[in-house]
């Protein structure tokens, strides 16, 4: 069945490749964005698109959507930690009026792109949603106030919401894919190494307990990502909010990406050695049974080789356009 919903960051990476598939399986779509961080022209054809923020949502969103994807967010680690204002401000201010609004509207279903940052440095791999969460930055710590605001909101109201926390989102889906300015996840700034953009991708410690000495990562492909977000939809169910983890169930380490990267491309990628960052675990890896088992979701795009080669195909296509 049909449904209209309203994404939030919809001209951003994730979101627009949400709003892509749900326009793909036949649904109605409207695209919220304030194009901080977002592209226009990232946003799918066929899709309404108002510009602005999500504290205007209450201006126009109304008792014919059927739900709300929230992409809205601030998201980068580092800038939270000199920042944290700005994160406190957008994510939880930003979504507390978004959940007013939706309450005004009488729309009671939210699938919120949450984080596995929530959780900070793991006691366990892989994580599972039971979990501690002791984020250790601003950007996870909000991230998670986020949640327990949603949680209060099922309870109280009767929102049907699911949570959805991940790692490293990679790879690409047609014409969307990763820009963000400036980049500051791997495999967009291996692949600008081999393009020539970058002089050389620096390694951030090689003495780590893992097999080749660099820290391992999860990385989902946007498309599984993507089909995740339409899967919880189906399963929000009213007073519940549901937190599901995802991951490939197994990582990939920073010189797994490096050798990939220039497998795939042809392309030389220099690297520099260089100390350790700070609160860097070893290993990251999220178990996805519970979104398994809950939301029937299964990741069909877990070869590093193909998420990196879609990756490069949209690095090249938008290389074309400078």
């Amino acid at each position: 069945m049909s449904g209209k919903y309203l994404v939030t960051g919809g001209a951003g990476y994730v979101g627009s490749v949400v709003a892509r598939h749900l326009l793909e399986a036949g649904h109605e779509v409207t695209v919220l964005d304030n194009l901080s961080t977002g592209f226009r022209e990232g946003v799918p054809a066929g899709a309404a698109f108002v510009e602005g923020d999500i504290r205007d949502a209450a201006k126009w969103l109304d008792a014919s959507y059927d739900g709300v994807l929230h992409f809205a967010a601030s998201s980068q680690v580092g800038e939270s930690v000199v920042r944290p204002e700005k994160y406190w401000d957008n994510n939880v201010g930003g979504t507390m009026a978004l959940l007013g609004a939706m309450r005004e509207a009488g729309v009671r279903r939210l699938v919120f792109s949450s984080t596995a940052a929530t959780y900070g440095e793991p006691e366990e791999v892989p994580i599972v949603e039971t979990a501690p969460t002791k984020p250790t930055s601003p950007y996870g710590a909000t991230k998670l106030a986020v949640d327990h605001m949603i949680t209060g909101e099922a309870a109280a109201h009767g929102l049907g919401a699911v949570s959805l926390r991940y790692f490293n989102v990679a790879g690409a889906y047609g014409a969307h894919g990763e820009r963000h300015d400036p980049e500051s996840h791997l495999i967009p700034l291996v692949l600008q190494v081999a393009q020539g953009r970058r002089d050389a991708i620096s390694v951030y410690g090689d003495d780590y307990p893992t097999p080749d000495g660099t820290c391992i990562r999860d990385y989902i492909h946007v498309a599984d990502l993507a089909e995740a977000h339409l899967l919880a939809l189906r399963a929000a169910a009213p007073g519940e909010h549901l937190i599901c983890n995802l991951g490939n169930g197994n990582g990939f380490s920073v010189r797994e990406v490096i050798e990939t990267v220039r497998r795939v491309t042809g392309h030389p990628v220099p690297e520099v050695a260089a100390p350790r960052r700070g609160g860097d675990p070893a290993v990251l890896v999220a178990s996805a049974r519970t979104a398994h088992e809950k939301l029937g979701w299964n990741p069909s795009r877990a070869d590093l080789a193909g998420i990196v080669a879609d990756a490069w195909e949209f690095a090249q296509s938008i290389a074309e356009e400078r």
